[in-house]
């Protein structure tokens, strides 16, 4: 599991990460928001631990802009125990609170309880460059742009997105979309991508939908 702690104190920041590290955890740092910010959007976690007020960004905003890309679960560390504090991060989309001093025996319970969980929540609508997809009313428009898909296409791209900028297998793809693994020697998957990839990328620039040789497909943004 791999954790990204935001946090701008540095004693409780190396705290944190040798508490976690030692509790068998992959665990990255960032130490403002808007390092953390960006840390979450380029890459996967299975959670994050942010601490309300930052330097720069406080968590508020962070989290506030993350949910507009992503829902990995976030417990929130503040000195302030207030309770408009607390509602204040749950309105935003935090999974947990929990007030600074803290036992970290407690963190560690939350921790595994928020993982376990997962993420609680889908956004409605994804956004990707110039790429909107609502999930409720299964749209999808580029540029403004509508662009029909059919339901496997809807949700191959679905599955990009929400991992975007992650190179995905061929038999990720495949178990994910199709729920069930293809022979090795199907171009399924290909076939798939590519018709996905002329409605979302001919027309359009910059170019989203990208083959890796050897490996399988990776949405993120490029020139062509």
């Amino acid at each position: 599991m791999r954790i990204l702690v935001v946090e701008g104190e540095p004693k409780t920041a190396a705290y944190l990460r040798k508490g976690l590290t030692e509790s068998s955890f992959v665990v990255d740092l960032a130490v403002t928001g808007a390092d953390g910010l960006h840390q979450a959007v380029e890459v996967s976690y299975d959670l994050i631990i942010m601490d309300v007020m930052l330097p720069g960004m406080n968590g508020w905003e962070v989290l506030k802009q993350l949910r507009q890309h992503k829902n990995t679960p976030v417990l929130f560390l503040s000195a302030c125990d207030e309770v408009e504090d607390r509602v204040r991060g749950l309105e935003l989309g935090a999974d947990d609170y929990l007030a600074k001093p803290f036992a970290f025996v407690e963190l560690l319970a939350r921790v595994r309880t928020l993982l376990r969980r997962g993420p609680v929540r889908e956004a409605d609508r994804i956004e990707f460059e110039d790429l909107e997809i609502d999930l409720v009313r299964h749209r999808v428009t580029r540029a403004g742009r509508s662009i029909k898909l059919t339901p496997r296409e809807f949700s191959l791209l679905h599955f990009l997105v929400r991992r975007q900028r992650e190179v995905l297998s061929r038999t990720q793809i495949a178990s994910h979309v199709w729920e069930m693994n293809f022979d090795s020697d199907s171009n399924v998957v290909d076939v798939a991508v590519s018709r996905l990839r002329a409605k979302m990328d001919d027309d359009f620039q910059p170019k989203l939908i990208h083959a890796v040789r050897g490996v399988g497909y990776v949405l993120e943004r490029r020139q062509s």
